[in-house]
């Protein structure tokens, strides 16, 4: 579904990645995993069309997407949960998904897809006219998840969706990652939790430095110490 090859992005005159080469299949749950300051959501930004690479190749489902805008990579169903959740504060929780949803043309299908999210995440419901800001951080994530569901996307590319959460909130948020994949969506997740990344996904590959330093099946690499205590400090 997702092709990158030799992706490299300068900015400020400084190397972020150099030659990134990395392949998402069609169902699956890929995870992108490395320490702060990998490269990872440069690297995400560039396959949303954020951040210009200067050299390299994007293709999703067998279109070359390079020139393409934000905007129309979102109406092909490649679709970002970005870092830091990037709510709208002061919008309620059912604007917020109406915001998400505001390019679906057929309202069954809206309507739809908002209850779909509510099976995921049932507390939305609770909340649809409370305003974003005074929701908790695990409620929040939940709500940029259920967002960009609303854009009913083909490809979920979700950047450190475990960033400032507890545990007991982090294990519930992928838990219900794995059942949006299993629903069908597939999934590159972008995180510094290793453990949990490795633990969901099929495949993973490992950025250091703006390089991809390891990749292979994720229960193999969980086991693999070297890799784990030589790329992830663990």
């Amino acid at each position: 579904m997702l092709k990158v090859e030799n992706l490299s992005v300068s900015l400020g005159g400084l190397h972020i990645l150099r030659g990134i080469s990395l392949e998402v299949k069609g169902g699956e749950i890929v995870a992108l995993v490395g320490s702060n300051g990998a490269g990872k959501t440069t690297f995400i930004n560039g396959l949303s069309g954020l951040i210009r690479p200067t050299s390299g190749k994007i293709w999703f489902e067998e279109r070359m997407i390079m020139a393409f805008p934000p905007h129309k990579r979102v109406l092909l169903g490649l679709i970002q949960v970005p870092e830091g959740r990037r709510l709208f504060a002061d919008m309620t929780v059912l604007e917020n998904l109406e915001m998400g949803g505001f390019q679906v043309s057929v309202p069954h299908s809206f309507q739809q897809t908002k209850e779909t999210i509510f099976t995921y995440f049932p507390v939305l419901k609770e909340r649809l006219n409370q305003h974003a800001k005074t929701l908790s951080g695990g409620e929040q994530q939940m709500l940029a998840i259920g967002r960009s569901l609303m854009c009913q996307p083909k490809m979920l590319m979700l950047d450190e969706p475990s960033l400032g959460l507890a545990p007991m909130v982090v294990r519930t948020i992928f838990k219900i990652i794995a059942k949006i994949n299993g629903a069908g969506v597939t999934t590159l997740l972008v995180e510094q939790n290793v453990r949990q990344a490795l633990t969901i996904s099929n495949r993973s590959y490992v950025i250091e430095n703006g390089v991809i330093a390891g990749h292979g099946d994720s229960r193999e690499m969980l086991q693999d110490a070297k890799i784990m205590k030589a790329y992830l400090g663990l």
